[in-house]
Parts: C-alpha cells; structure tokens; sequence
C-alpha cells in the first residue's frame, strides 16, 4: 500500500513539473540565422500548437506558420515556432507575431559578426514529434554569457508551494482533529466488538465441554 502511495504522489509531482516546465517563460541566448513562413497540416500534435492569429479564420485545417532559425554559442540549432496565444492557454496574451517576426528579421546575423538576442519562449523542441517552442519576445543583449534572473518564474512558483503548504497544514490540521478520532473510535469499538465476540465464543466453547464432560 505505501509503494502504490509514493507512486500516486511520484506521478502527480511529475506531472506538476512538466506542466510547469513548459508553459513558464525561458530564456536561450542566441544568434538568429533566418526566419521564414511555412504552411502546416496539423495531425496528432496539434496539441502543440497555438491557434492561428486573432482575427483570423479559425476553422482551416492548415495555416501558415513563422519560425525563426537560431543557433546557440556552443553551436546548437534551435528553431522556434512564432505564434499568437491570444486569449488563450498559456496566459501569454500574445498578439504581436508579425512585429516579432520582423524584429527577429532584423536581428539575423552571421558567425563572423554575431549579433546576440535573448530570445523568451515556453514549451518544448520534440524532433520526433514536430513540436516547436514558441517565441514570445526578443531582445539583443550584449553576449552569449549573459544570465538573465528569471524573477516571473521565482515568484509563481513561490507562490504555488506556499499555496500548497498552507493546503496541506490546512488538511493536516483538519485530519488530525476531525478524520484521525473517528477512526480511532472506530477501531476501537471494532476491536471491543472482536473482543467481545471471542469472548461469547469461549464461553459457548466451555457450554460445549461441560456437556462433553457429562456425556
């Protein structure tokens, strides 16, 4: 019972932190080497994509889609998907794709003048199964060895775990004087009523001898 107890919490904790994972903000230091526009058929991760741009026709099974090529300084490529969130989930209230993509545009640059930009995104890079993070922001910034403080994320989830820890000290508290009690009165008049059952059994087993002993 406790292995199937941990596995139940396991699983719940993995799946808060995927969830929060991929829609908290993030930030890649980068060097954009294109962007571009491309028609996508959506099929089984269309889960993964946002919807199209506000305004826009909402019942097409396919749109075009902008995506900005990067590459990280230890060499690594990245493409981003760049999409409206609108009003929907995650609460990004995206509706500035076309100024991203040509703020991006204008910040492409080669290997041998680099121009470096922190670009903001949420969600992940799947190239099995076609699935892109998607660009919410980007600004030049002076370096690839640049940090940036991710405050918005400290402070949710800050705010998450002290909302739990005041739910399970809430639960604690009510379990220990309202839930515990009554379970242990009714294990002990379970217990009383073993008792006394057994106790009518002997008695009845000593009725059985005393015949037994007549006989």
């Amino acid at each position: 019972m406790a292995y199937v107890k941990w596995a139940f919490w396991i699983a719940v904790w993995v799946i808060v932190a995927a969830f929060f994972h991929y829609t908290l903000p993030q930030h890649d230091i980068v060097r954009v080497t294109d962007t571009y526009e491309k028609r996508i058929d959506f099929g089984e991760n269309s889960i993964f994509w946002a919807g199209p741009d506000v305004g826009t026709d909402t019942t097409a099974a396919n749109r075009d889609v902008f995506f900005i090529q990067t590459r990280m300084a230890n060499d690594q490529v990245m493409v981003y998907r760049n999409e409206d969130t609108g009003w929907g989930w995650p609460p990004y209230f995206k509706f500035d794709t076309s100024n991203l993509q040509a703020e991006a545009a204008d910040l492409k640059s080669s290997a041998d003048n680099p121009q470096w930009v922190a670009i903001k995104h949420y969600g992940w890079r799947n190239e099995f199964m076609t699935i892109f993070p998607n660009a919410v922001g980007v600004k030049p910034v002076a370096g690839p060895d640049v940090t940036i403080i991710p405050w918005l994320n400290i402070i949710i989830l800050t705010v998450f775990f002290a909302f739990v820890w005041a739910v399970w000290v809430r639960w604690k508290r009510f379990r220990d004087k309202r839930i515990t009690p009554v379970i242990e009165e009714i294990e002990d008049s379970w217990d009383a009523g073993v008792d006394s059952l057994s106790e009518k059994r002997s008695r009845f087993g000593k009725w059985l001898d005393s015949w037994k002993s007549k006989k």
